[in-house]
């Protein structure tokens, strides 16, 4: 068992809290001060931000805490206005925390711009191995007691937060009192290799959905990469489009609008120019927003770590695994005539030397890849025999998270109720709400 001696006088909050409202809702800031590192509750700290969402009519009221842990790695929490999406559910009968992880967000960020604090590469890789699932679960334990006095709290867990989620009921079940996952549980012993094996299959399913849907986008992807193959395109900002960051637009299709706006992107992308066709700037604008991880640059650092759980490295797995699927080749695609497939939700060595964001951390980024020293993220005992009322909404294809994985680990997490849809994307929390959440919710008071 991991030491979860984090006591409340560990945990320094910001006694300058402002709140203030929006249509329906009053909101307050917080901010924490938590260690780097758990273990050493006198060594760094790092700040922690968080908003507490409350309904403006029920602003005075004692009501329970629900914790939302986004999905990611490596994003802050949603920034809603007023009462949307699955926020209006939860908001009828909890206080809610839009917790931003360790790095994203108002917390202390993680960026080529702050990581050179650390010093170099070696240290910005070390400073980063504290940001995963179980230091995120570790900075939770150490808010809840300041927030609730003492008293579990609802969990609810989207994607990644879901893997946290799952962190969370092996190493401080008795923190919870309910836990809600969308899309989240993770395989509990798959190698980040495996992850991938099981996860291009998958893309390409959807790849060919996608042509069947729209079948004009089988010759419009294809004209793309070929100029891609055969030019050298730099998008505003400096980012290198080539044809696999053209390919990665894939990522889009696990999403349940993706499939319409990958197809209305490619539907304008040549402009005709004196020198002849060209990608029109508004194309190369979206493409570079869609591909750009400067907000995000913690989330293609840290990524194969979720799944490092033993001494093996993850060794940019994404990659090495890709080879073992042809198909995705794109130049011998254009040499015949398949279509060129998209890929999905992958970290790659190249994106490092594409994207500026990340080009600085390209090294940082090898030494995680090569790190040798990862630490077991699941308990199975303790899930096998755990206590808390738990739902998960696994979705039958989910491009993101393998099924089989997910509910090979919901029947392993004792009482762990499944709603298994093909209703829904891998945001189905986002376009379901808020009925997903009310059903999950419904699953752990078994009224559903």
């Amino acid at each position: 068992m991991l030491n979860w001696g984090a006591s409340v006088s560990s945990v320094r909050g910001d006694p300058l809290t402002s709140s203030y409202r929006q249509p329906g809702v009053v909101l307050t800031d917080h901010r924490f001060t938590v260690p780097l590192d758990h273990a050493r509750h006198d060594g760094e700290t790092i700040e922690l931000y968080a908003r507490e969402a409350v309904a403006g009519d029920k602003a005075g009221q004692d009501l329970p805490w629900l914790l939302y842990l986004q999905g990611g790695p490596g994003f802050g929490a949603n920034r809603f206005v007023g009462r949307q999406a699955w926020l209006d559910r939860a908001l009828r009968d909890h206080r809610v925390l839009l917790l931003d992880q360790r790095g994203t967000g108002g917390s202390t960020p993680a960026t080529r711009q702050t990581l050179p604090l650390r010093g170099g590469p070696a240290e910005q890789a070390e400073y980063l191995t504290h940001f995963r699932a179980d230091s995120i679960v570790r900075d939770c334990e150490a808010i809840r007691p300041r927030l609730t006095g003492g008293a579990p709290w609802t969990v609810l867990g989207q994607s990644f937060g879901g893997f946290c989620t799952v962190s969370y009921l092996s190493l401080a079940p008795e923190g919870l009192n309910t836990a809600v996952v969308t899309g989240g549980l993770p395989s509990l012993d798959a190698h980040a290799d495996d992850v991938y094996r099981a996860a291009y299959p998958r893309v390409e399913r959807k790849v060919a959905a996608h042509y069947a849907r729209y079948p004009q986008d089988v010759e419009r992807a294809r004209r793309i990469a070929d100029h891609l193959l055969t030019h050298d395109v730099v998008l505003p900002g400096g980012h290198r489009l080539t044809v696999e960051a053209f390919q990665s637009l894939g990522l889009m299709l696990g999403a349940s609008d993706g499939s319409h706006r990958l197809h209305f992107l490619l539907e304008d992308a040549f402009v005709r120019t004196p020198g002849g066709p060209e990608l029109s700037d508004a194309f190369q604008e979206q493409v570079r927003g869609l591909l750009s991880y400067a907000g995000h640059p913690l989330y293609a650092l840290v990524h194969e770590s979720i799944y490092g759980q033993d001494a093996r490295p993850t060794a940019w797995a994404a990659e090495r695994v890709r080879a073992e699927f042809p198909q995705f080749d794109a130049a011998k695609a254009i040499a015949g005539d398949a279509p060129v497939l998209f890929t999905g939700e992958t970290v790659h060595p190249w994106m490092f030397e594409t994207d500026p964001a990340l080009r600085p951390l390209r090294e940082t980024a090898e030494l995680l890849a090569a790190h040798t020293d990862w630490q077991p993220l699941y308990d199975p005992a303790r899930l096998a025999a755990n206590e808390v009322p738990v739902a998960a909404a696994v979705y039958h294809d989910d491009m993101y998270v393998d099924t089989a994985h997910s509910l090979r680990t919901a029947r392993a997490v004792r009482g762990l109720r499944t709603w298994v849809t093909d209703e829904f994307e891998h945001d189905g929390l986002r376009a379901g709400a808020p009925r997903v959440l009310d059903r999950l919710l419904a699953l752990t008071r078994d009224e559903a």
